[in-house]
């Protein structure tokens, strides 16, 4: 059984490095993840409404919801503004990376929690992951960070959306959060996305792209869900970070991304720091 959930999680991951693929080669970011999500609105509609329950929803967990869904509509809007001045063998690592370093410098700072050598060897790996990549891309260019930034700040709503997510899972179903989540995306969207311009030309050139993506991106955490049923979380969790790597192989080999060596190094560090994590 472990073995069967250890490869649902490394085809978890793999699906969400190639939906970010296709969010970087699309033209115009806002639109194509507009239609991807409005798609997956639609696709898991009908498995929503049949496991919505209002008799256990509170004010509370109403208000868990929408905070959720601001949160998850605020990273599509930073997902589109990174992948539109980053590289995804840049970009992609980091925002990976982010929130596993995030909740042991909480813990260790916040919630006086310790952390074993082996657990700083694996945050010290992430960091040195992460500076390898918001290096400049040339040289004679000047530094910029803004693709490093906006892709730390992705990371952050990674890390605040999970842990709402995990309060919101008390009150409603995950298939039903996840689609109030799809709507809140859409909403966030669309201003940027109509304001474009973009949207017929992105519909014309990216539909087939678009159907795939609005099944990919929730039906990869849905093979992650299945996994856990299978095998601890604990085991299967750092497992999921392998995407870190594939989606760096995916940029230097497939968008001829530069900077190949050392962005695939610093993948494998951020990856192995976020297993060092999981296991220590």
């Amino acid at each position: 059984m472990v073995g069967i959930a250890a490869l649902l999680v490394l085809g978890s991951g793999f699906l969400h490095a190639v939906w970010n693929l296709y969010t970087k080669r699309s033209l115009d970011k806002n639109a194509f993840l507009w239609f991807c999500q409005l798609i997956a609105i639609v696709v898991f509609l009908p498995w929503a409404v049949m496991e919505w329950d209002t008799n256990g929803l509170t004010i509370w967990g109403s208000g868990l919801i929408l905070v959720s869904m601001l949160l998850h509509g605020v990273y599509m809007l930073l997902l589109a503004a990174a992948y539109s001045v980053g590289d995804l063998s840049q970009v992609y690592p980091i925002m990976r990376g982010t929130s596993p370093i995030l909740i042991p410098f909480i813990g260790v700072f916040l919630l006086d929690e310790h952390l074993s050598l082996w657990g700083w060897c694996g945050v010290c790996a992430i960091l040195i992951g992460i500076l390898l990549l918001s290096r400049p891309s040339g040289k004679g260019k000047a530094l910029s960070v803004k693709a490093p930034f906006l892709a730390l700040m992705v990371g952050l709503c990674i890390t605040s959306y999970i842990v709402i997510d995990k309060l919101a899972l008390e009150y409603v179903p995950a298939v039903v959060l996840n689609e109030a989540t799809n709507v809140g995306n859409v909403l966030a969207l669309s201003w940027a996305a109509f304001r474009s311009g973009g949207m017929r030309q992105e519909l014309r050139l990216n539909w087939k792209i678009m159907l795939l993506g609005g099944v990919l991106a929730p039906g990869g955490y849905l093979l992650f869900l299945y996994a856990l049923s299978l095998a601890p979380v604990a085991q299967l969790a750092p497992m999921r970070e392998i995407g870190t790597v594939f989606g760096t192989i995916m940029g230097v080999l497939i968008l001829r991304e530069q900077q190949g060596r050392r962005r695939l190094t610093a993948s494998v560090l951020i990856t192995a720091g976020v297993i060092i994590l999981g296991l220590w």
